[in-house]
């Protein structure tokens, strides 16, 4: 007996690679997207029959990507929304496959540059150097400014966030809280979200103190915040649940409607990058993404939907 999973390995062209035995085989991405759910019950089937069964089912041939998947990589504020839309794109299109993957804005935008993914995801404007990508704005986002709910602290101002940041204030008695230390939580260098905050909060001179924690995705940087009471973190809006508390900004509540009338300044758009107009499979997808149906899950999840972001279309 194996356990599958274990098995398996995944490569860019979308497809599968199993080892086992010194055999090494190639199967398409698509069958084991399907299959992947079945794994539980597949670990109690001998290796070998496994395998066999898996080779009289293979689909047309793995050496590349075919036109029912795609890939869709990058920032990790884009993707978990991106995975919804892509579950709905396949309940209409269940024969077409939508592979959502995180990695940060910076490599979702090489990746669809280098033609590694169709279809980047970035949450940060794109560089002057990105220009000649193709781009769309799916939706805008928020940026949260968290503590944990035990903190007392409920707002606080740009310039004091920025001197957390940059360590000039260490302690949170400084700003009317418990006499302790902040615990100073940010994303990794290449995040869209780690640019957007140091675009609209740390501004052209202050820089993020090197003691900070810093932490790979959105969801990591909440979890460390929940889970202690002297953290401080930024993360998309549309991320913020019970298990953190978002600061207000001088007052105000960050909140979707203060985004959209501009009392609330942290925010920043939700793009798609692509090396070129899109085409086939990525292009049907986007256009899902963009019409009435698909900006509407993105509301329910707590987006500012393109039509009302003043987003547009890039090359």
């Amino acid at each position: 007996m194996i356990d599958a999973a274990a098995a398996m390995r995944y490569n860019a062209h979308g497809c599968f690679n199993i080892y086992f035995s010194g055999v090494h085989m190639n199967f398409p991405g698509k069958f084991f997207l399907r299959l992947k759910s079945r794994l539980p019950a597949i670990k109690k089937v001998p290796a070998y029959f496994m395998l066999y069964a898996l080779a009289i089912s293979l689909l047309p041939s793995c050496g590349s990507k075919t036109n029912s998947m795609i890939i869709v990589a990058g920032s990790t504020s884009v993707q978990p929304y991106a995975e919804i839309l892509a579950e709905d794109y396949a309940h209409l299109h269940p024969d077409q496959v939508v592979d959502v993957q995180g990695g940060g804005s910076s490599a979702g935008i090489t990746a669809a540059e280098s033609g590694t993914a169709e279809i980047g995801m970035s949450s940060r404007n794109l560089k002057n150097e990105e220009q000649s990508l193709w781009s769309v704005e799916i939706a805008k986002d928020g940026l949260a400014i968290i503590v944990n709910p035990g903190n007392p602290i409920d707002d606080l101002t740009i310039e004091q966030i920025q001197q957390i940041y940059s360590a000039d204030i260490p302690g949170w008695g400084a700003l009317g809280g418990r006499d302790t230390k902040i615990h100073i939580i940010t994303r990794e260098e290449g995040s869209g979200t780690r640019s957007a905050f140091e675009e609209l909060v740390m501004g052209t001179t202050a820089l993020i103190t090197p003691r900070a924690i810093v932490q790979d995705s959105n969801g990591a940087v909440k979890q460390l915040v929940a889970d202690d009471v002297d953290a401080i973190g930024f993360i998309s809006m549309g991320l913020v649940d019970n298990t953190v508390k978002a600061l207000r900004l001088g007052g105000v509540t960050a909140s979707v409607d203060n985004v959209i009338n501009g009392s609330y300044s942290l925010s920043r758009p939700f793009l798609f990058v692509a090396n070129g107009p899109p085409e086939g499979l990525s292009k049907q997808f986007i256009d899902f993404t963009l019409s009435d149906e698909g900006q509407q899950t993105l509301i329910k999840e707590g987006l500012i939907p393109a039509d009302k972001s003043d987003g547009g279309i890039n090359g």
